[in-house]
């Protein structure tokens, strides 16, 4: 597995980073359009509007025909899809979109998801998701190894190749988060 490791900013941030092919509204096509979306992470179309609610459903089932077992006590989560709202904090095309992530983590105060694209010199695009206002370590350690697996659902889609299943990159992940975040 390539160094693609997600990295502990502070207390309450993690961050990761890609390079995907170009040109930028092909990459940023994963982000806005429901159907791509939702080879690697969520379906849902997206508000016209900051500020608004939209909801996001997880299909992780559907991410690639490769299937393993779920882990213990995400079975349901591969069975049926799970429904997410969020609320839309920015939507700038093609170089940014963030939501809110999740149900209130404290004081109804929810964490943030801000996931920005850059074009490269070489033509590729450089992807930056930064996941901030994560209530503790142990949240920053779920929400890692889910990032990375859903990142790795995205890097393969975006360069055309098919993706093993989910939960196969997911297992690789356990106890690589608690190490790197001591």
């Amino acid at each position: 597995m390539k160094d693609e490791f997600g990295i502990r900013v502070d207390d309450s941030t993690v961050r990761f980073e890609r390079v995907l092919p170009g040109p930028i509204e092909k990459a940023w096509s994963y982000l806005a359009d429901s159907d791509k979306r939702a080879q690697w992470f969520t379906s849902g179309a997206l508000p016209a509007k900051v500020g608004e609610p939209f909801e996001m459903t997880f299909h992780h089932a559907d991410y690639s025909p490769h299937k393993s077992p779920p882990p213990p006590g995400y079975e349901n989560v591969d069975r049926e899809p799970q429904k997410m709202t969020s609320i839309l904090l920015a939507l700038e095309p093609p170089h940014r979109l963030a939501f809110t992530f999740g149900k209130p983590i404290a004081d109804g105060q929810y964490s943030e998801v801000d996931i920005r694209l850059t074009p490269t010199a070489d033509g590729k695009v450089k992807l930056t998701l930064t996941h901030s206002k994560l209530p503790d370590r142990a949240y920053a350690l779920n929400i890692s190894g889910g990032w990375h697996s859903h990142l790795s659902m995205l890097q393969h889609r975006a360069e055309d190749r098919v993706p093993p299943s989910i939960w196969d990159i997911w297992r690789q992940l356990q106890g690589v988060y608690d190490k790197r975040y001591d």
